[in-house]
C-alpha cells in the first residue's frame, strides 16, 4: 500500500499532500522473488524502488569470481544502483533479492524531473542520499578499524532480524571473512552467553 511509502518519506523529509499526488502515481506495486534481480551488472539502470519488505543485498564480484556483499537494504527502504541513475552508465554493483520482496519501482528520471517543482521532494533525495553517505562511511570505517568480532556485533545491531532470514554465507561475506571465522565468533559467543 503505497501509505507506507508516504509514511516512510515523511519520517525522512515531509512532503506536501500536492507533492504526494503528483508523485504516487510514478510508483507501482511489483514483486521481486528471493534470488532474482533488481537490477543486474553491466546494465544503466532506468529504475529506483522502495523495498516495503524483504531483504537484497548489493554485492560485487572480484576478477577471480568471488562474490562480496556491499549492503543489505532491509524493508523499508530504498533500493536502486545510484551512480547508474545518476550517471547513466553501467551498473557495477547488482543488486539481488534474498528473500520475496514487496516493492514499489518508479522511473527515476520521472521522479527527478519532479524536483524542480518539488522542491520538498528534491530535500528528501538529499536526505536519502545523505543517509546513504553516512551508511558507505560507518560500513568503511567498520572494515578498516574494527575485527571481525565488532563488525558482527555491529551487524546484528542493525539488522537484528536478518540472521534467521539469509543464509550465513551471506553475512560472512558482507562481514569480510569466511564462513568458518564467522562460525568460530557465533560459537564462541554461545559458550561466552
Amino acid at each position: 500500500m503505497t501509505t507506507t511509502l508516504q509514511q516512510y518519506f515523511n519520517a525522512i523529509s515531509p512532503i506536501s499532500p500536492k507533492t504526494w499526488e503528483a508523485i504516487e502515481p510514478l510508483f507501482q506495486p511489483a514483486n521481486l522473488p528471493a534470488e532474482t534481480y533488481f537490477v543486474k551488472q553491466n546494465v544503466i539502470a532506468k529504475e529506483m524502488a522502495f523495498l516495503e519488505s524483504g531483504c537484497v543485498r548489493a554485492f560485487f564480484t572480484n576478477a577471480e569470481g568471488k562474490e562480496y556483499n556491499k549492503q543489505f537494504f532491509v524493508g523499508p527502504s530504498i533500493i536502486g544502483p545510484y551512480t547508474s541513475l545518476l550517471q547513466g552508465t553501467p551498473n557495477l554493483i547488482p543488486q539481488q533479492a534474498l528473500t520475496d520482496c514487496k516493492i514499489w519501482v518508479a522511473n527515476y528520471q520521472a521522479l527527478e524531473q519532479q524536483y524542480a517543482e518539488f522542491h520538498d521532494l528534491e530535500r528528501l533525495a538529499r536526505k536519502i542520499a545523505e543517509y546513504y553517505f553516512l551508511e558507505k562511511e560507518r560500513k568503511e570505517l567498520e572494515m578498516a578499524l574494527q575485527d571481525a568480532t565488532q563488525r558482527y556485533f555491529n551487524f546484528r545491531q542493525q539488522f537484528p532480524t536478518l540472521e534467521q532470514l539469509i543464509p550465513q554465507y551471506h553475512i560472512a561475506s558482507y562481514l569480510g571473512i569466511s564462513a568458518t571465522q564467522l562460525s568460530r565468533i557465533r560459537r564462541k559467543l554461545t559458550d561466552q552467553a
